[in-house]
């Protein structure tokens, strides 16, 4: 039986995308050399031996992609601004072409009746301050202060929702431990420092940006997946507090006033040889500063498993789901799990879900029409499970789908495609996929079906 879930009327449904992704023109006007510039032209980093010097030419590009954005009928747009490209050299000399670049973006969405969404930093460090010894170093915190300043300063009266990071856990595990992102290391204390220092950096500059922009809600992205046990044996709880800890509280806890939980403390031990050292007076309550909003980014859930453990139940009581094209479990349950635990436990005032989305390699076909029938279905389960939490009381105020087109989706290159818009990367033409013209149809409507197809009725 088919049901219409309809939406508030302020609710923001928008898209995402990330500098580095998008923008190309990686040498162009001024724009210093980020890390992950350096990581994408070292051989054997990415999986295509691509980069994104040139990715979706966003840079040339941004007026026909704002056109792009507004017949989707986006109400907002969470986009990251390029550390380089403002700072080259990390601090100190300023590139005004670059501030001028997202100025004139800022403008073209006002102009075209939408929300930015800015995202201070999405992992292009400036080269320059990975060679002074990158987020492991304290330094890095505070010109990552100076950055915000900057941008804020200078965007502030047109940009009022700032988030100061994207993805914490990915800065410092999938970049300085599993070295699967830039730069590439593999340092489990490296990755704990990182960790810290980015957390800190936020804390530092949430009061700079509301000084820099009064009326701005200020809010920071942590990327969460949701943890089951494969069975009931005590091993596999254990291994699903221990990965839980290790992803998301280790984020959580300190930015809401709750300092490191201290199993993951335990955890961490063995990498910790004198202790939480580079944790200094003062830190915690910097990191905790009041924020206006939390950014929830989810794609999926592990199922953990110790495999370690010799009297561990043979069965697993969880069966392997639908997997996108990158391999990821669909699970939309956990993201209803995951926002109301947000909300009855952490209470941030205000939730936006700002990447959810799956990877298709659906092409177009004869016709030119891209059918990614298996998107729109991903997407409207993920609608659901958050009208649901909503309806537990959950303050979710938008949706960001990821990603509002293909783009460089880093150490898997241009082999994966999130898009709800198809890029023709060697013509540069854009096909909006029907997923996209579902997720339109959504927007007018301001809710949608639950049955397969297309919204068919307006909002009441």
């Amino acid at each position: 039986m088919s049901e219409f879930l309809s939406f508030p009327s302020n609710f923001l449904w928008g898209a995402a995308t990330c500098a580095y992704q998008i923008e190309g023109a990686w040498d162009e006007d001024g724009r210093g050399e980020s890390i992950w510039d350096r990581f994408s032209h070292t051989p054997g980093n990415i999986i295509d031996g691509s980069n994104g010097d040139i990715a979706c030419d966003h840079y040339h590009r941004w007026p026909e992609d704002i056109a792009l954005m507004k017949s989707l009928g986006l109400r907002a747009y969470r986009f990251s601004i390029a550390w380089p490209r403002i700072l080259p050299d990390g601090r100190g000399r300023v590139n005004q072409a670059g501030l001028d670049f997202y100025r004139r973006l800022v403008d073209g969405l006002l102009e075209a009746g939408i929300t930015p969404f800015a995202t201070l930093y999405h992992w292009d460090l400036p080269q320059a301050l990975q060679d002074a010894g990158g987020w492991p170093a304290r330094a890095t915190a505070e010109a990552f202060v100076e950055y915000a300043d900057v941008v804020s300063a200078a965007l502030g009266d047109r940009v009022t929702n700032w988030i100061t990071h994207n993805e914490p856990w990915c800065i410092s595990f999938l970049s300085h431990l599993l070295g699967v992102h830039a730069p590439g290391l593999r340092d489990p204390l490296a990755a704990l420092r990182t960790a810290h220092h980015v957390l800190l950096s936020h804390g530092w500059a949430v009061p700079v940006i509301r000084a820099n922009s009064p009326n701005a809600e200020v809010g920071i992205t942590l990327n969460f997946e949701w943890y089951d046990p494969a069975c009931g044996s005590a091993a596999d709880v254990n291994a699903a507090r221990e990965s839980d800890g290790r992803f998301n509280r280790w984020f959580l806890d300190p930015l809401y006033g709750r300092h490191y939980p201290a199993d993951a403390v335990a955890d961490f031990a063995p990498a910790l040889p004198n202790g939480l050292d580079f944790v200094l007076p003062g830190d915690l309550a910097a990191i905790a500063a009041p924020t206006d909003f939390l950014g929830v980014n989810y794609y999926t859930r592990r199922v953990t498993r110790d495999e370690t453990a010799a009297d561990n139940l043979p069965q697993q009581i969880f069966a392997d789901r639908a997997r996108t094209d990158i391999g990821w479990e669909e699970y939309p349950e956990g993201l209803y799990y995951l926002l109301n635990r947000l909300h009855f436990e952490y209470r941030p005032p205000k939730l936006y879900i700002t990447e959810n989305g799956a990877s298709f390699n659906d092409g177009p076909d004869a016709a030119g029409r891209v059918v990614d029938t298996r998107r729109v279905n991903y997407l409207r389960d993920h609608f659901r499970a958050a009208h649901r939490a909503m309806n537990n009381g959950v303050p979710l105020a938008g949706y960001f789908v990821w990603s509002l087109m293909d783009n460089f989706e880093w150490a898997e290159g241009y082999s994966q495609r999130f898009g709800i818009v198809w890029v023709d990367y060697e013509t540069q033409q854009r096909v909006v996929k029907d997923s996209g013209h579902w997720y339109q149809d959504v927007i007018a409507a301001n809710g949608f079906s639950t049955v397969n197809g297309f919204a068919a009725q307006p909002a009441p």
